[in-house]
């Protein structure tokens, strides 16, 4: 069965229903050995960032697995690198339904889910029992419940139990879904979230005997003033790497579409000239010195190429992974692995 056809029969459920069974099928495949012959891997491009030796530079990004329930389905498809979460200290079950909108002449989604997941004990017991040993990342938040002044503990706790385990972590400070989660991203607040996550790192490297880097996942609404602001947190305190982007609040690509006005995230297509711009606006800012992994309206060779071209050092997809199925993850492998050749060439 193609995967258009596959889709085509996944729409006809909500799409809440959708995400559910065809993680649930995709897992089951993998278990009886269905996706070793039927999917062709990328082309081999070992590429380290943050340390760490990433077997290509197509990652999962946060959100498809929040309970890491998929991991090895995952990474049988060939990604080169998957992330789990967001994972919050306790379970929350997120915002009321329906809270997941397709907009398929737009190739895009809006969310607003919430953070609905089952919790930091539940994810780690998940992780300990992977398999797979593609470079895993931990997207940590905080709790609904957890006033904002009070975030970085909850925080502090999703590094703490996912430092024996993550190749690295990733601060979601980006959601629109959870109030006042977005005003982390500025001022004292950074400031003062940075500097308890950056001892607490200190901290767990001397326990753990190994250094996990810490990124710091940002949206993509951003003016340049904000970006002077964030960039300069992220060099004050050393941090290992940026996610750009998030999801947008922004519907000014999808305004005509009935369901624009839904709360939450946009994400996919439309979302691409605004994520490359912040990719840009930040290697501009930071160079070399903070490596920047790119999300955001990556739906083919081209897309991605766009991003590396901007600065990014690797990327992710989601939602085009949901419309176009898992044939992306080579084709976007392969497009960045020519272009690099190409660049080479060209020194």
């Amino acid at each position: 069965m193609s995967y258009s056809l596959f889709r085509n029969i996944l729409f006809m459920f909500s799409p809440e229903t959708a995400h559910e069974l065809s993680l649930d099928l995709l897992s089951a495949a993998h278990r009886v050995g269905l996706l070793q012959g039927l999917i062709k891997q990328p082309l081999s491009q070992p590429t380290k960032v943050m340390g760490i030796e990433f077997p290509n530079p197509v990652g999962l990004a946060a959100g498809l697995d929040k309970n890491a329930e998929h991991i090895d389905a995952f990474s049988a498809l060939g990604f080169g690198f998957v992330e789990v979460g967001t994972v919050t200290p306790l379970a929350q079950p997120g915002n009321p339904l329906p809270r997941l909108f397709r907009l398929k002449e737009h190739e895009a989604i809006i969310n607003r889910m919430g953070f609905n997941n089952k919790g930091l004990d539940y994810v780690v017991e998940k992780v300990r029992n992977r398999k797979s040993q593609v470079p895993l990342g931990i997207n940590v938040g905080k709790n609904f419940s957890t006033p904002v002044e009070n975030a970085a503990s909850d925080y502090i706790k999703g590094i703490v139990a996912a430092y024996p385990l993550a190749d690295y972590i990733t601060i979601n400070v980006s959601s629109p879904n959870t109030p006042g989660l977005r005003s982390l991203q500025f001022g004292d607040s950074m400031k003062q979230l940075l500097s308890a996550v950056k001892e607490e790192q200190i901290r767990q490297t001397a326990i753990c005997d190994r250094y996990v880097p810490i990124a710091v996942k940002i949206a993509p609404d951003l003016t340049d003033d904000e970006i002077d602001l964030v960039t300069a947190q992220l060099l004050e305190f050393e941090m290992d790497g940026v996610i750009a982007t998030n999801t947008t609040v922004s519907r000014e690509l999808v305004k005509k579409h009935p369901l624009s006005q839904e709360a939450g995230g946009l994400s996919g297509a439309p979302l691409r000239k605004a994520s490359t711009a912040v990719v840009r606006a930040l290697h501009d800012r930071l160079g070399e010195n903070i490596p920047i992994i790119a999300v955001g309206g990556i739906y083919d060779g081209e897309s991605a190429i766009e991003k590396m071209e901007a600065g990014a050092k690797l990327v992710q997809i989601y939602t085009g992974f949901i419309y176009k199925g898992p044939k992306l993850i080579k084709q976007v492998a392969d497009a960045v692995f020519e272009y690099k050749v190409r660049n080479t060439n060209r020194l």
